[in-house]
């Protein structure tokens, strides 16, 4: 017979390595690619010691003069706080007992949970590779006069039906109490708004920001934070030029020599050597344009992950929905490392159990956990383009 101690033996043995294994290599081919460890994690905090320039103690002199003054590496030092990635599933008293003498219905309700899990896990951590950690999901694009369930965003890339989200205040960074913890019930792409199901009173002004519940500035330190002007992993950029990645703005057409000369610039500055390209839609099919113009063939590649690529001189180049339009990154992965404290565990209670009652309700859940962050070691050798028109 199916019980609650069934379900908790699954969920340990069964689930756990196969959900971690999809969360770390199956949700986009950049997090496949980028090392995850547990090294220079202390207490909640990752703090690193990072290298940057050249040792100064070289010279070249006469047969009798002095030796080279010592001049070691230089350090700075890097901290992130540990980020709180949480997913939960949610089983009904009703549905457990419903299952408990068909081992296969079961089987089907605890699979289609993960499933659920594994997908919106999936589309949250791919999305917070390319944030700036605050959370932002979008802004709204206008003052709204009256109160309205239905919100006009400035992209809708970000959302998706069903999420649970706060709608911030961004004159005093406070969420709306109405607009907390609601859930997108219906999205319009072409007219980007989306409408919660929530009795909304306020009056959200243009610039308001959306997150996902909770999640204000608590999300990965993605590439948005890697590539934008403020203070990066605790550091000021003033007086750090190697703390600033290379941006070119209003690229125009894309090309091959538009992306070489990307290349080839971080190869000189930092010694940097790219190894994954990931950009829009619309730029991948600008670019598949113009090698149709150019007669040039197409190659692809095969990546981790059950990935596939088309290949830039040997680089795989994806796209990925999360790019904001007319983007494309050139990336050295190997300068990345995600910092963990753990892989992907369940929450336990006091009694070792993952699987708990919800107070009050006649629902049990369990709850995945990882606390981590993304570190990029060397961000002068990275490079950004934007302003690519399709």
């Amino acid at each position: 017979m199916v019980t609650l101690e069934t379900a908790e033996k699954a969920l340990k043995s069964v689930y756990l390595n196969v959900v971690a294994d999809q969360l770390n290599v199956g949700v986009n081919p950049l997090l496949a690619k980028i090392e995850q460890t547990n090294a220079d994690v202390w207490g909640k905090e990752i703090i690193k010691l990072v290298p940057y320039g050249l040792n100064g103690g070289i010279g070249a002199g006469t047969e009798t003069g002095s030796l080279p003054t010592p001049a070691s590496n230089n350090y700075d030092r890097f901290k992130l706080e540990l980020k709180n990635l949480y997913g939960t599933i949610e089983l009904s008293d009703k549905a457990i007992r419903a299952s408990q003498s068909n081992t296969g219905a079961f089987v089907n309700l605890l699979n289609a949970e993960m499933e659920g899990l594994l997908k919106a896990s999936k589309f949250n951590l791919g999305r917070m590779l390319y944030g700036d950690g605050t959370g932002t999901l979008a802004k709204s694009a206008e003052d709204v006069t009256t109160a309205s369930a239905t919100i006009k965003l400035d992209s809708v890339i970000n959302v998706m039906e069903g999420m649970v989200v706060d709608v911030i205040s961004a004159t005093d960074g406070s969420a709306y109490p109405d607009l907390t913890g609601v859930r997108i019930v219906s999205i319009d792409r072409v007219g980007k708004t989306i409408t919660v199901n929530a009795n909304v009173t306020s009056k959200i002004k243009k610039g308001d920001v959306v997150t996902v519940q909770g999640s204000q500035n608590n999300e990965l330190t993605g590439l948005g934070a890697i590539f934008s002007d403020k203070d990066l992993y605790g550091l000021s950029r003033e007086g750090r030029s190697w703390l600033s990645p290379k941006h070119y703005e209003n690229v125009g057409a894309i090309s091959s020599g538009a992306i070489q000369s990307a290349i080839d610039y971080v190869d000189e500055i930092a010694g940097s050597q790219i190894d994954f390209i990931v950009c829009s839609y619309d730029v991948r099919r600008a670019y598949l344009e113009h090698l149709a113009l150019t007669r040039t063939n197409l190659d692809y590649m095969n990546l981790d992950g059950g990935f596939k690529a088309l290949s830039y001189n040997g680089i795989p180049l994806i796209a990925d929905r999360f790019v904001e339009s007319g983007t494309m990154y050139l990336l050295n992965s190997k300068d990345f490392k995600i910092h963990q404290l753990c892989d992907w565990r369940w929450l336990e209670g006091d009694n070792g159990k993952v699987i708990k009652q919800k107070a009050g309700t006649a629902t049990y859940s369990a709850t995945l956990v990882k606390y981590a962050d993304m570190i990029c070691d060397k961000p002068i050798g990275q490079v950004k383009l934007s302003g690519i028109t399709a």
